[in-house]
């Protein structure tokens, strides 16, 4: 099989980039040092071209398991025959200043023949290197101005061939085999040179993710699922930076064969802010504060027209100016393969009511914001004041034309209603009158402008008579109650148009044009959506229901993609921040349901 499919993935990270690790022992996508850098493997993308780590036994009839060692992001990929069983632990150390992939190989059962294959591709799979092989592995130089040089440290010897450093080696039970691939430091000496430097670094690692963990608040019905989301949250979370990025992978397609395949590895103040309430809700306050300081930092810098772009690179610079890879062939097929992503130049009002909920919770029950992060926001709430009527692409980032969407409405309602209530609270100088009236005013154009006589719901933009899942969010964020009959009526709407059993699609495209070719799948935070203003309503057996299943829909490690396509094949970007998010929010949320309810 040229592809595996990308449910088949585990992910090892150290919070400055992450690597894909598949079932058969290959890292088959990773962007290197960081998030946002260039892939040196990109084999999900180009089974040909795009490079490739790949460790596994010389096995016939291999079945494959994969595991996380419990409360961690060290992970287990286990090899089991006839002839044997071996495995292959992997992990990024966390210790600091550090860029290092340590892949521990051992036979525990039998004698196993293994093969290695380090086969990195520089720059995208675009630029040329060069191998020196050297006494404890090789170091591949590229050729190019500006590709960083990589060591690869192996505990067996290796040989080169074209470009590719393989070895061949025999474990008998119990015996291990080592590899690590790193930053060339030359001439400086790495910590990995240290005889005992992979076991103290598996140490450290094990226990540093055990202890984060441990500061969770959950203890509800699905403990473990949550854990799972909050530790993927956190290898997504910049630990130089403390923005979000809202997944690691970029070109993985929303349908296959088709051209909505973006790159979401950047931080959008929308998918950060969720981020921030989901990690909050767990306890996780240091994280919420490294992340609010982030945002500080961005709303010191507003456009001369007083407002914020919709997404940044994860040091808060501006440019993701997008780009096709025309000789990445693409996941199955799927083209163009893009880098960069052009919607960072849309106007999406949504931003600022999820930004505000965000600080106002912080404010609330983490730290106190600063006088020059309320200054700054007063500008953005001021603008949104003004300009809350302007069509836009929306929360979907639409290509087809601005629209007046519903949920930017709503979301401009929420900035509002927040900022008052922050500066309320904190007695802060603020416009009050003007902010409450204009707040008033939009919650009424709401009513007199997106409810629908004849669909006895609300639509999804103006003029329109279809729904939108984003609607989910009204109750979430107490612009309507979430047993008000007209929301009630809207639930009965979005199912009529939306929902498959548990699954629930953004939009239809086919009656809500979106300027985009093709189709797409059922997004998966949707879903999430649905099961929490289901438990909001009253109805919560159903929602625990759904709920419940859609844990099913996770990979063999608890991971989530972006959506999920018709036959539930997991599509998009992966593992996608936002659909963990609404995990963690509709877990929390159900679990205190439940418990009232039964009490």
């Amino acid at each position: 099989m040229d592809y595996q499919p990308i449910d088949r993935f585990g992910v090892i990270g150290n919070m400055d980039t992450v690597a894909l690790v598949g079932m058969d022992g290959s890292i088959d996508f990773l962007c290197f040092p960081f998030f946002d850098s260039p892939s040196i493997f990109a084999r999900l993308l180009d089974h040909e071209r795009g490079g490739f780590f790949q460790i596994a036994p010389m096995l016939d009839r291999v079945r494959h398991r994969q595991m996380y060692l419990p409360d961690t992001n060290v992970l287990f990929t286990r090899f089991l025959s006839d002839d044997g069983v071996a495995e292959i632990s992997d992990f990024m150390p966390l210790l600091p200043g550090q860029h290092c992939i340590v892949r521990r190989v051992k036979t525990v059962r039998g004698e196993i023949r293994f093969r290695a294959v380090c086969a990195p591709r520089m720059n995208y799979a675009r630029d040329p290197h060069h191998v020196e092989i050297v006494r404890d592995g090789a170091i591949f130089s590229g050729l190019t101005a500006g590709n960083a040089a990589l060591r690869l440290r192996a505990s067996v010897p290796v040989y080169e061939s074209d470009g590719t450093v393989i070895a061949e080696f025999v474990l008998h039970a119990g015996d291990t085999a080592t590899f690590l691939l790193e930053e060339d430091q030359s001439p400086a000496e790495s910590p990995s040179a240290a005889p005992d430097y992979v076991a103290h670094a598996f140490k450290e690692t094990v226990d540093i993710w055990r202890r984060w963990i441990a500061h969770s608040t959950y203890r509800g019905r699905w403990r473990e699922m949550v854990n799972r989301s909050a530790l993927t949250l956190k290898l997504l979370t910049s630990r130089t930076h403390g923005a979000i990025v809202a997944a690691p992978t970029f070109g993985l397609p929303e349908v296959i064969g088709g051209t909505r395949n973006w790159d979401y590895r950047y931080t959008w103040i929308r998918d950060g802010s969720f981020t921030l309430y989901g990690l909050m809700r767990l306890g996780f306050m240091d994280e919420a504060a490294a992340f609010m300081k982030w945002i500080e930092n961005r709303c010191s810098g507003l456009s001369p027209d007083g407002t914020l772009q919709i997404m940044y690179r994860i040091d808060g610079s501006h440019d993701l100016g997008e780009e096709e890879l025309p000789h990445l062939r693409g996941y199955m097929g799927s083209k163009p393969v893009l880098i960069g992503n052009a919607a960072h130049r849309q106007l999406q009002l949504d931003v600022y009511g999820e930004l505000l909920t965000a600080v106002h919770v912080y404010d609330k029950y983490g730290q106190p914001i600063s006088h020059d992060l309320w200054m700054n926001l007063r500008t953005l709430v001021d603008w949104v004041s003004h300009h809350w009527r302007v069509a836009d692409e929306g929360i979907w980032e639409v290509r087809g034309g601005r629209r007046e969407f519903l949920l930017s409405r709503v979301m401009c309602w929420a900035a509002l209603d927040r900022a008052i209530a922050i500066a309320r609270r904190r007695s802060f100088p603020a416009p009050l009158d003007r902010w409450q009236r204009v707040r008033d005013e939009i919650y009424d154009d709401i009513f007199a402008g997106f409810w629908s006589q004849r669909r006895s719901a609300f639509v999804r933009h103006l003029g329109g008579e279809t729904t939108d899942a984003s609607a989910l969010l009204m109750p979430l964020v107490k612009f309507i109650g979430a047993t008000d009959p007209r929301w009630l009526s809207t639930l009965r709407a979005i199912e009529e148009d939306l929902v498959d059993d548990s699954l629930v699609y953004r939009y239809r495209s086919d009656r809500a044009p979106d300027g985009l070719a093709g189709s797409e799948g059922t997004f998966c935070i949707c879903s999430f959506w649905y099961v929490e203003c289901l438990a909001r309503s009253g109805d919560v057996d159903q929602a625990r229901y759904y709920f419940e299943k859609m844990l099913g829909y996770a990979n063999h490690l608890g991971l989530y993609p972006e959506e999920l396509g018709p036959s539930g094949e997991h599509l998009g970007n992966f593992p996608q921040a936002f659909t963990h998010i609404g995990l963690i929010s509709a877990a929390h949320y159900l679990d205190r349901a439940l418990s009232r309810r039964d009490a």
